[in-house]
């Protein structure tokens, strides 16, 4: 046999090379006994959760069964959080508004159809319109306002108004404002927006300055704000910004549509919720164990938020009559719940505040897990409730202070008129703020030990890094 030939010439063994320090490495093994190879395969399985993929594939391939307790919790949110996206395709599709309704809700003709003799109706139809103020004059007598001036309050000032567009644009018509205490005051050059009734546009009895125009400098503000949020978020904080945008999507295309054609504002606000928690949250923050921790936290304290304000909102007989809501209601007709106009905006309030405590509170227990794998289920959430304890401290103030604000003219205004504490937390306007406060406070107070719990669970269901333990490996 000719050894030189490839084929047949035997193949000398070669001991592998990393058999050198293999003898070593079983002496110390074998001194080290079972710790030491339970620490290795402690090790392993972190290495392996590391190499996962966003999809939870095991070891790149998603080969090898996820542990049992891991896949048994995924399921159970999954078996949870599956049925309450189920209620709100459902809720979608009971209260939204119907093509031809939409239609008209957008044109307008639905509050023209509405309208009542109070004349409401008509300004709602008024089409606005850019214009530009050629000249203000001082306020006179609104009959004539060549007369000479009148008492400051007690007459109207005359404008002339330049429209920049409209059927008119380029022609300059003279206009009457009526004068009073919340009257703003022109100057030549002013940029306004004009109010249009319709008719003949040569009319200027059918221009009224209702405005100033103030889109550019609310659009440079908006692009600060996304600047500043892109800057120190990145990639999240462009998802943020996108979240934002969809939930403007969700109440200007759903929820004013479903409220105007007559749907109920409870449930509308209740399907809305979700469907902003059912998109926004893994928009933000992505498809996972986490995420879905924090939805589940966050649907949970929006139905308690939800049944307490049906039921106090009952006990004290609010009525949800206000400027607003009675001007609302001289447009489209008595039709209009106020009180549940109220209540719906009580849910979707404080779901801004529920999304910054339960997805703060998930994200704790995450990075004490992170920081500590060995911690059991009762430790992170003993330490967990720690900064939940503050963050409801904060939070609840913030929601306190955030009504405060909001009716703080109000409040001066009952300070003024000599009336007692009690007389004034139990009157109509301030008690609706009274229980938009306490009911958001509770909602917020319930979701601290509920999400920090189903957390805490998620988080030692199997895997010593959940971080992207993904839904989807169920």
């Amino acid at each position: 046999m000719d050894v030189d030939d490839p084929v047949t010439a035997p193949i000398p063994a070669q001991r592998p090379t990393p058999e050198v320090h293999e003898r070593p490495s079983r002496a110390r093994r074998a001194s080290e006994g079972a710790v030491r190879s339970g620490g290795r395969s402690r090790s392993r399985r972190r290495a392996g959760s590391r190499r996962q993929g966003p999809a939870g594939h095991g070891h790149g391939h998603g080969h090898g069964p996820a542990p049992a307790v891991g896949t048994t919790v995924r399921r159970l949110l999954a078996a949870l959080l599956v049925p309450c996206g189920l209620a709100v395709v459902v809720g979608l599709v009971l209260l939204a508004p119907s093509p031809s309704e939409y239609r008209a809700v957008l044109d307008g003709s639905h509050a023209a159809a509405a309208g009542t003799t109070t004349g409401a109706a008509a300004a709602v139809a008024t089409q606005p319109l850019d214009g530009t103020i050629v000249r203000a004059g001082a306020e006179a007598d609104c009959s004539d306002p060549t007369l000479a001036v009148t008492e400051a309050g007690t007459g109207c000032f005359p404008l002339q108004v330049r429209l920049d567009e409209g059927p008119a644009s380029g022609r300059t018509i003279d206009t009457l404002l009526p004068g009073g205490p919340a009257t703003p005051r022109f100057a030549a050059g002013d940029a306004v927006v004009v109010a249009w009734s319709g008719g003949d546009p040569a009319d200027p009895s059918g221009y009224q300055v209702v405005d100033r125009q103030r889109g550019g400098s609310l659009l440079l503000l908006a692009g600060v704000f996304a600047l500043a949020v892109v800057l120190l978020g990145r990639w999240q904080g462009l998802a943020a910004l996108g979240a934002l945008g969809i939930t403007l999507l969700v109440l200007g295309l759903f929820v004013l549509p479903a409220l105007l054609t007559g749907a109920s504002p409870v449930p509308v606000a209740l399907v809305a919720s979700g469907l902003i928690v059912a998109v926004v949250f893994p928009t933000i923050h992505g498809f996972s164990a986490r995420t879905a921790t924090a939805a589940l936290g966050t649907v949970v304290s929006l139905g308690l938020i939800g049944v307490l304000a049906l039921v106090f909102g009952g006990l004290t007989r609010l009525t949800g009559l206000d400027d607003a809501s009675t001007e609302l209601i001289g447009v489209l007709g008595a039709g209009i719940d106020a009180r549940g106009l109220l209540l719906a905006g009580l849910v979707i309030g404080a779901l801004g505040v529920l999304d910054d405590v339960t997805v703060t509170q998930t994200s704790t227990v995450w990075e004490l897990h992170r920081a500590d794998p060995s911690s059991g289920t009762r430790e992170l959430y003993a330490a967990a409730m720690r900064v939940g304890r503050d963050h409801v401290a904060s939070a609840v103030n913030t929601l306190v202070l955030a009504y405060a604000g909001a009716a703080l003219p109000l409040l001066l205004l009952f300070t003024l008129s000599g009336r007692g504490v009690g007389d004034l937390l139990t009157a109509e306007d301030v008690a609706q703020e009274v229980l938009r406060t306490l009911v958001g406070s509770i909602g917020i107070v319930a979701a601290v030990p509920v999400t920090t719990l189903v957390a805490a669970v998620v988080a030692r269901s199997g895997s010593a890094d959940p971080e992207r333990t993904a839904l989807s490996r169920a």
